[in-house]
């Protein structure tokens, strides 16, 4: 692995941190999964080929798979019954279109979705309605929208059927629509 000074190494922990804390939700397996991705970037540091950052390395080589090992474990843990099948936030997403399909209120404009990205604030914020959300919805729309995975593989990794995994991802969008447009859009968005 190319050699760090200390100040590189704490930034990626950080980093990682973060990353791990969006996925999991819990501070104590977040600190787990940082800890054995570091160990285990320190053990196979020779097949780090330098194609891609170090970053890039730990968090899609690494740590991904960490998250996923936390997620099976999970499942392991509980039955299907605890797995919030008939979840319901308690919003009535038909409330939210009039007869014909369309908006009641439509989406206000976003801007440049590309500067909004690289504000800080927008990620704090989106990463504060991310943790407002259900467990479970949270966990559904980082796996899809955060980590990648496919309908299938989330199915299969959190016990559930693809129609429940559209729902849940369905109910996590509008949520997180709903609290960023409260939280961000007319938050008082600096310019």
């Amino acid at each position: 692995m190319q050699q760090a000074n200390t100040d590189d190494l704490v930034e990626q922990r950080r980093y990682l941190m973060r990353y791990a804390l969006l996925h999991l939700r819990d501070r104590d397996r977040a600190e787990d999964v940082v800890q054995e991705t570091l160990a285990a970037a320190l053990e196979r540091g020779e097949s780090f080929a330098g194609g891609s950052s170090v970053r890039t390395w730990l968090t899609g080589g690494i740590l991904k798979h960490k998250i996923v090992d936390v997620f099976r474990a999970r499942r392991r843990e509980h039955t299907i019954s605890e797995l919030g099948d008939d979840e319901d936030d308690g919003r009535d997403s038909d409330a939210l279109f009039d007869a014909a399909g369309a908006w009641q209120t439509p989406p206000a404009s976003w801007g440049d979705p590309a500067k909004m990205l690289e504000q800080k604030r927008f990620m704090e914020t989106l990463e504060k309605c991310n943790g407002a959300l259900p467990e479970r919805l949270a966990q559904v729309f980082t796996l899809r929208e955060v980590t990648g995975l496919t309908t299938d593989e989330i199915c299969a990794e959190l016990g559930i059927t693809p129609n429940n995994c559209n729902v849940m991802l369905y109910r996590a969008r509008m949520g997180l629509r709903e609290c960023l447009e409260k939280n961000w859009m007319t938050g008082g968005r600096p310019s």
